[in-house]
């Protein structure tokens, strides 16, 4: 895989990942799942939504890869990805730099003029 490749691939998952957290229902369950693993229906039961609603949450939380399910008998287990943010935190930590550098030579710019 090229890098232009592997960067467009990463970008796409970031991409998906924002719009699965700007969600506040997607990003509530997130925080939940930060606490450890729990059942869709424990998810469902603070809130006035239905289990179907709650798993297709959960089902777009999956494809961002923020999430993993497994079904156990009738109860479908929830849990964060261990590396569930690797890919945000590292665009951010490049957006970060890229700024950084950019924001120092508009100062440096600024300063001579």
């Amino acid at each position: 895989m090229t890098g232009a490749h592997r960067e467009a691939k990463v970008n796409h998952m970031v991409h998906r990942q924002f719009a699965a957290l700007g969600d506040p229902t997607r990003l509530a369950i997130v925080e939940r799942l930060a606490c450890g693993p729990t059942s869709a229906g424990d998810l469902a039961a603070p809130t006035t939504m239905s289990l179907p609603a709650v798993l297709k949450h959960v089902r777009v939380l999956e494809e961002a890869g923020l999430v993993t399910t497994v079904k156990r008998g009738r109860v479908r287990e929830c849990r964060l990805r261990d590396d569930a943010l690797v890919a945000v935190a590292t665009w951010t930590a490049q957006q970060q730099a890229l700024w950084s550098t950019r924001l120092d030579a508009l100062g440096t710019l600024l300063e001579e003029t």
